[in-house]
């Protein structure tokens, strides 16, 4: 199967879509099967969605997106991707378990797996902050200062039903990238390249908690991510064998007259490259370039790390050191309950499944789309995740996968919205449920070939109107998706992502926009960051 891989989106399909052309036409390739896109799609449908976007108003851009969801233009490849920090929050918000954006684009959700074809693809949407990690989805139109912030960072409860799978994925997915994989490639190059990384890195700070518990769980053949705005590969070995694993270059499908067209920069550095060649590069500015603020956490220590048996540890590699802090009991039996760490079950966890059998890893990060960067990479890729083989009649559809409808019915009564969320029984626990609802997704879907993704999409919000401009004073209206509630319908489920007009309008009218209040934040921030951005513990140092 032919897919391209695209970084950060920030709103240019057009450009994006013309450089997947142009390779094609260099290859010799009549197109490509599948676009995934690493998140900051910003999926901004008119200029009110600006207003619940994580981005300084100077910056503000509409984008390409609207013509897409207007009707204006037609994706030219099926297009798949996560969310990030900078995204139209509230229209991904209508799709948590994920939809179509617009016509042939669609949005995996805050956590999902799907098929595309015999392609398995497993994605969790968001960025890494320990301290909203166990929080719910609370946030909601219109958004305050934090909460425009807060929307995007991932939360236990979506993390949770990704580790509940037990069987063999082929691609993940994550906007961030998964903590410590900076270990398992030419670090040092890529300290060279991004000096202001080390420091993190060696701290542990870099990248998502969450998303490495997903991928040392499910162990996909591909792992793809942006979010740092530079192209960078790794492989993570789970059996730890002793022969030296071929670079993930070795692997891709590359011309060499595509990275002129597209890729090459002549002033970067190939991070594939010796380690130990040449002097330190300097790495060159951009003026062009919006310097958002690194949005990070340091609290990596304090979450509990979900029983995941079988993982492995690199002892080849530099191993991040974590500081912590002694906080005296006194102190603690003081704070409320919420900053109590949840006690672990002491049920006897599952063995690792079976069923998840592949040894390597192959990570893979791109930069954003501009000029001169390194953003786009054509591959052949073999799914792994079915044993019989694939031909290439075989129809490619989107449809819904068996395993995880059961896991999303397993965890269905948990209302996403409100806290307090219950904390995680354990694999052991959720294991019989899960099976159970298996069956009743054979029973029920599977046999009634219910498992196709419906093209479904419906325009929800308005289109863009250039009168408005790009500053309007007030936050975009809340709507119940058609699509949330197909899904719901479907599996049988309480859909929480409703509510009634006069609630909305009673929430729109504590508008911090049209007030004039400037927001309605909750203190959570512990604001050491330099520039905009620097809410929570991040350092903000424009990592993007």
């Amino acid at each position: 199967m032919r897919i391209a891989i695209e970084g950060c989106g920030h709103g240019t399909l057009h450009a994006i879509y013309a450089s997947i052309k142009k390779t094609c036409q260099v290859r010799g390739w009549d197109g490509i099967d599948l676009l995934i896109i690493g998140g900051d799609f910003q999926a901004v449908r008119n200029a009110y969605d600006l207003n619940a976007m994580s981005v300084p108003s100077k910056y503000r851009a509409i984008g390409d997106f609207h013509e897409y969801y207007s009707g204006a233009r037609t994706a030219p490849y099926l297009t798949l991707f996560v969310g990030g920090n900078h995204e139209a929050s509230n229209h991904l918000w209508e799709l948590y378990y994920g939809g179509w954006v617009a016509p042939n684009i669609y949005y995996l959700g805050a956590a999902n797996v799907i098929k595309y074809g015999p392609l398995r693809i497993a994605g969790l949407s968001g960025i890494w902050k320990g301290y909203h990690y166990r929080r719910c989805h609370d946030e909601r139109l219109p958004y305050g200062s934090d909460e425009v912030k807060s929307i995007y960072h991932v939360r236990e409860l979506d993390t949770r039903k990704l580790l509940q799978l037990r069987t063999q994925v082929d691609v993940g997915i994550s906007h961030d990238w998964p903590n410590g994989i900076e270990w398992n490639g030419d670090w040092k190059q890529l300290f060279r390249f991004k000096p202001h990384f080390e420091a993190d890195a060696k701290s542990g700070r870099l990248g998502s908690v969450a998303a490495k518990y997903v991928m040392d769980r499910l162990r996909p053949k591909w792992w793809f991510a942006a979010h740092l705005h530079c192209k960078y590969s790794a492989i993570v070995n789970y059996a730890r064998e002793s022969e030296s694993a071929p670079s993930i270059t070795s692997l891709l499908v590359k011309a060499p007259s595509e990275v002129g067209h597209v890729l090459e920069n002549t002033d970067e550095i190939d991070l594939d490259a010796d380690a130990d060649a040449g002097q330190p590069a300097k790495t060159t500015c951009n003026d062009d370039e919006i310097d958002l603020a690194m949005d990070e956490d340091d609290d990596v220590t304090g979450i509990s790390k979900p029983a995941i048996s079988g993982e492995s540890s690199n002892t080849d590699t530099p191993q991040a050191t974590v500081e912590t802090k002694g906080v005296s009991s006194d102190l603690r039996d003081q704070l409320p309950a919420a900053f109590t760490r949840p006690a672990l079950s002491s049920a006897p966890q599952p063995q690792f499944p079976e069923a998840i059998t592949n040894e390597r890893t192959h990570f893979l990060a791109l930069d954003k789309c501009l000029p001169q960067r390194r953003f786009l990479q054509l591959m052949d890729v073999d799914p792994i995740s079915v044993r019989s083989p694939v031909t290439s009649d075989t129809p490619c559809r989107l449809t819904y996968d068996k395993e995880w409808l059961a896991i999303t019915r397993t965890l269905a009564s948990i209302d996403p919205l409100t806290s307090p969320i219950p904390s995680d029984l354990g694999e052991s626990h959720y294991l019989p449920l899960i099976e159970a609802e298996e069956a009743w997704v054979e029973e029920n879907l599977v046999k009634n070939n219910q498992m196709a993704v419906p093209e479904n999409f419906e325009i929800t919000a308005p289109t863009y109107d250039p009168s408005v401009g790009l500053h309007p004073k007030e936050h975009p209206r809340e709507h119940t998706n058609p699509q949330t509630v197909a899904f719901c319908k479907l599996l049988g489920i309480h859909n929480f992502f409703d509510a009634s007009e006069d609630e909305r309008e009673e929430r729109s009218k504590k508008d911090p926009l049209v007030d004039g209040g400037g927001g309605r934040g909750r203190g959570r921030g512990r604001g050491r960051g330099r520039g905009f951005g620097g809410q929570g513990q991040g350092r903000a140092r424009g990592y993007r």
